[in-house]
């Protein structure tokens, strides 16, 4: 048995808590893109963008042989202005998949094409039971029945233009990060930057006791996975292996829980490698890290967007648990500490 790395989590939640206050629903990521970068540049990475916009950070190894590769994404839930009400309020449409009744009640930014940040509330058209009685509470929340009461004296279309809002505009949720001493960390879009802390204390924490992977590796950070296709391209072509790593979905029946990483078996797009989930197991057991295998029936990852796309390799998939995915989701250190350490085994250790 091998011990596993000691992770720096003071340095992987610093990240973590940057990357969840720097605002990223798909389609609006080059904040949290250009944090990130900044962040890459301590460590001995070879950092580029795409041309569809992917940052990708390049790890020599000490073997190219059969070339591996992380990725995780940015992109978060969130929306964009769809229509200005006659109210002077906001009609949203939805990007990436979420049910309404999860973010309603909090509060938003709208990002204007001036660059001015406008915020407000997401409400229910009817939100006060004094007013509209029980048809506040029976109201069905869909996209007509949604609308962002903004933070600025308007009552109509003109005035809400005059603000400068306009169709295309993009809107974030508030994440509301929290962390206590039980270790506990809530927020909004743990799914999945909590992925991309663990991936960061993992290549530190290799980089501080000195060593490379096992293989060239690449840092795959999509910025498009929450509408299907962040992990579609941008890889190098002599790529053998993939590991995505995305949150684990907790919540009854699942194995999941907030404390391990998990290997997901399969899910709604079927299995995932078995021998690459055998070496992730064999690795975590080897090194003493607690882990748990589970099956998503309604969860897609990066990684089969890349297979879907036509990437001849072998894909896994792992992450922390996460509680209460697309809503107002919780984590735990221990859960990012594990994950982080199982992402290094995989690093340094050859097939």
């Amino acid at each position: 048995m091998t011990a596993a790395l000691e992770i720096d989590l003071d340095r992987m939640q610093t990240l973590l808590i940057e990357l969840l206050n720097t605002p990223s629903p798909t389609g609006f990521t080059d904040r949290a893109l250009d944090y990130l970068e900044g962040a890459l540049a301590h460590l001995p990475l070879e950092v580029c963008r795409t041309r569809k916009g992917t940052l990708v950070a390049t790890w020599p190894g000490r073997s190219a042989s059969a070339p591996r590769a992380l990725t995780a994404h940015v992109d978060t839930l969130g929306a964009m202005v769809k229509e200005v009400n006659v109210n002077g309020r906001l009609r949203l449409t939805r990007v990436g998949g979420f049910a309404w009744n999860t973010v309603e009640g909090e509060g938003v930014s709208v990002f204007t094409a001036a660059g001015r940040v406008i915020r407000g509330t997401l409400l229910v058209t009817k939100p006060s039971s004094h007013v509209h009685g029980p048809e506040t509470g029976q109201m069905k929340r869909e996209d007509d029945t949604m609308e962002v009461r903004l933070d600025e004296r308007t009552t109509s279309v003109d005035e809400t233009r005059a603000l400068g809002i306009q169709v295309g505009d993009f809107v974030a949720f508030d994440p509301r990060v929290e962390t206590g001493p039980a270790g506990f960390i809530r927020s909004r879009h743990l799914d999945d930057k909590a992925s991309v802390a663990a991936i960061f204390g993992a290549v530190w924490a290799l980089q501080v006791n000195g060593l490379q992977p096992a293989q060239r590796t690449t840092l795959h950070f999509s910025h498009y996975e929450e509408v299907g296709h962040g992990a579609a391209a941008g890889f190098p072509a002599d790529l053998a292996e993939l590991i995505s790593v995305d949150m684990a979905a907790i919540g009854q029946g699942q194995a999941s829980d907030e404390f391990d990483v998990t290997i997901c078996v399969k899910d709604s797009g079927g299995p995932y490698d078995l021998a690459l989930r055998r070496r992730l197991v064999r690795l975590a057991e080897d090194a003493g890290i607690p882990y748990k295998l589970d099956v998503f029936p309604y969860y897609g990852s990066d990684g089969e967007a890349y297979w879907r796309a036509g990437g001849d390799v072998r894909v896994a998939l792992l992450g922390p648990g996460v509680e209460a995915s697309h809503s107002y989701e919780r984590t735990h250190t221990d859960a990012l500490v594990r994950t982080a350490q199982l992402l290094a085994e995989y690093l340094r250790h050859a097939a």
